[in-house]
């Protein structure tokens, strides 16, 4: 159950939204009693908080006109999870350090020094498993040219690294592995593309409007973009399975699977830089599974086989 510190600030914001605030509509928001709203409201008033009481069947609370906020009130649930998200989004590759570093430090200068103090503890006292990403954030402009041109609908031409420029219809923006892409579709192709946002350098809208298509999902684009990405081996199988238990080793972001009538046979392209890897995946699915091409792969899993089988028989 939430603190009663925490329900007052809870109290503060919904008024702050504005407009008029039944008691009955409080509670439920808050999920206390009538009479625990009227004693937050109280404990709001001595705080100098100007709240007004409106009497009548279409009564309740509201705040004065013109009253705003301090610049930054959150309680300890709020403040840790802003501060986490910082955090996270450095170690992601979301935020450049400089961002991250000036946001925590203008958001603690702000908290009253009880609740900084405790919060510094956790920060100092994190351990992660893995390491912090080292990829390139995407520039602030370039990302909020995007989500501007994705809320209105507009086509922009984007400026991609390399010097080519394109027109794009874009209808999703994803994060995935620590980067940032952008998936639309190109008008003058009539295909869907995905480029990756650090690698755009810059951002134009252009005039006029198009309709998002239906029944796109942007996240499942960028994955099977990632998986038709030629590279220099063209590997196709057949596994005997169901989807789900190929897609547990072999995810949207790797290999392309077109389900099977009736057999339970699935085919299976994957467009891989290297095979060595390849083996050990394969062994993993525990599936029965013919390799189609490259040969070259048949003879890296028969060799993984002959070792297995190898050191399997070895006894010292």
């Amino acid at each position: 159950m939430a603190r009663p510190t925490a329900q007052v600030l809870m109290l503060l914001e919904l008024l702050q939204s504005g407009g008029l605030r039944t008691l009955a509509e409080l509670a439920d928001r808050l999920r206390v009693e009538p009479r625990t709203v009227r004693r937050y409201v109280d404990h709001l008033i001595e705080l100098g908080v100007p709240v007004e009481s409106v009497r009548g069947r279409y009564g309740g609370y509201r705040l004065a006109a013109g009253y705003r906020l301090p610049p930054l009130m959150l309680s300890d649930d709020e403040a840790l999870a802003v501060l986490l998200g910082l955090v996270a989004g450095k170690r992601a590759g979301w935020t450049t350090d400089t961002a991250s570093e000036t946001a925590t430090a203008k958001i603690r200068r702000v908290l009253p020094a009880r609740l900084a103090e405790r919060l510094d503890a956790v920060l100092a006292s994190l351990a992660f498993t893995a390491g912090p990403g080292d990829l390139p954030a995407p520039q602030t402009g370039i990302l909020l040219a995007v989500a501007d041109a994705l809320r209105h609908h507009r086509p922009i031409s984007i400026h991609y690294t390399g010097g080519s420029v394109r027109t794009l219809h874009p209808y999703g923006l994803v994060s995935h592995s620590g980067r940032w892409y952008v998936t639309g579709t190109d008008p003058r192709l009539g295909e869907d593309r995905t480029f990756r946002l650090d690698r755009i350098t810059a951002v134009r809208a252009l005039p006029g409007s198009f309709e998002p298509p239906a029944g796109r999902h942007p996240a499942d684009e960028v994955l099977t973009s990632m998986a038709r990405a030629p590279r220099r081996h063209e590997v196709t199988l057949r596994v005997h399975g169901t989807l789900e238990q190929i897609r547990r080793r072999l995810p949207a972001s790797v290999a392309q699977v077109r389900e099977s009538a009736d057999d339970g046979w699935h085919h299976v392209e994957i467009q891989a830089e290297r095979l060595d890897w390849l083996p050990g995946v394969l062994a993993s699915l525990d599936l029965p599974f013919v390799i189609e091409r490259p040969g070259e792969l048949r003879d890296r899993v028969l060799a993984l086989a002959d070792r297995l089988a190898a050191s399997a028989r070895r006894t010292s």
